[in-house]
């Protein structure tokens, strides 16, 4: 099935051909009398009949240079010439020239701020063109670790900050720090209306039972989720908040703040296309073409050294433009205008409680 968050155009081709072979074999007498498929899946036991038989069908095997019907009788001897051609999943791990926006890096561990729109792993749609394909160009030894060291991921649509592990090792220390909840995060988003206060949203997370392609909010079964949600800014007709998740449920803030009455702006699958704002606003918003959510800051315990490492990410340019016009004074403050929500920020990575664990782990030993 599709991923329908997934633009399957937004996406390098790969060639086939670069890591597809060419076998020649040859029909033992044994095999006379055999059927094409039949004798071809004793040659290659290491695919399945089904998949060699589509090869037949789509003229990947010859047989004495023509291409013949599966069901065609061996008499022995045959010259054959297969077209071993790999699967979606084979070509996924492959690596691919990427410029990766590195934050952090040593011999253990690589912190990333994820561009939106990139695709952090291979799925139906995006075989090809994701950070695993990127990774795996920058650092060949990742070949050797689960997933390429990913070990929790963003939306195509989000932006900021992610730690991908560079060996065994440090990827089982950091699947456990996230099991653990102690890897803290924290989320700037724009939501749409005017947020009146902070609080926590509790409410639990599974498949919309109308469209199984969504998450929604279930009264009954679901997973558990809860949200911290603390308002930075307020405008006329949206706010800017930042966000802290005790879980990591799928789509957890942009489902949590739909719930909520103030879904994040531009959001294409959760957001209200009727939210009523001026016009110069709603062209940013379009322009925007996102769900404006971005993590900006990540801390965790590092690996090998044990030293508590915090980063973070800028707002993104798009992310920027949308909150200079609705502060409408033309220019954006730095960062460290916002002194209040940094000096929470660091306060929080130093205690020892586990309530901002927003990891949704995908690879666990």
């Amino acid at each position: 099935m599709t991923d329908p968050y997934i633009d399957p155009d937004d996406y390098s081709d790969i060639s086939e051909n670069e890591i597809s072979a060419t076998q020649h074999l040859e029909i033992p007498l044994s095999l006379g009398g055999e059927r094409l498929d039949a004798a071809l899946a004793k040659l290659l036991p290491d695919f399945s009949r089904s998949r060699l038989t589509q090869w037949i069908k789509d003229g990947q095997v010859k047989v004495d240079g023509q291409v013949v019907a599966p069901k065609t009788k061996m008499l022995g001897g045959e010259k054959l010439e297969v077209s071993l051609q790999p699967t979606h999943e084979e070509m996924a791990f492959q690596p691919e020239a990427m410029d990766l926006p590195i934050v952090f890096e040593d011999d253990h561990i690589l912190v990333i701020n994820k561009p939106a729109g990139l695709v952090v792993h291979p799925a139906s749609g995006n075989w090809s063109g994701t950070l695993l394909n990127g990774l795996l160009n920058h650092c060949p030894s990742l070949a050797g670790v689960p997933r390429a060291g990913i070990v929790h991921r963003l939306d195509k649509d989000t932006s900021g900050l992610m730690v991908v592990a560079k060996t065994v090792p440090a990827q089982t220390d950091l699947v456990r720090q996230m099991q653990a909840r102690s890897v803290k995060r924290v989320y700037r988003a724009i939501a749409d209306g005017v947020v009146p206060f902070d609080g926590t949203i509790d409410a639990n997370i599974g498949r919309d039972p109308h469209n199984r392609l969504k998450m929604a909010v279930l009264k009954f079964g679901g997973k558990p989720a809860i949200t911290h949600l603390r308002v930075l800014e307020r405008f006329a007709s949206h706010s800017y908040v930042e966000c802290k998740l005790e879980t990591g449920r799928t789509h957890q803030i942009r489902v949590h703040m739909r719930e909520a009455g103030h879904p994040l702006s531009g959001d294409p699958v959760y957001g209200n296309l009727r939210h009523k704002m001026d016009e110069d606003t709603a062209a940013a918003v379009k322009a925007l073409g996102r769900q404006a959510l971005h993590a900006y800051a990540l801390a965790l315990v590092h690996p090998a050294s044990g030293e508590l490492r915090s980063w973070k990410a800028p707002l993104p340019d798009d992310f920027r433009r949308l909150l200079d016009l609705l502060r409408g004074d033309g220019a954006l403050p730095d960062e460290e205008a916002f002194a209040h929500a940094d000096e929470q920020d660091d306060e929080d990575w130093d205690d020892d409680d586990d309530d901002d664990g927003d990891i949704e782990v995908i690879y666990a030993r």
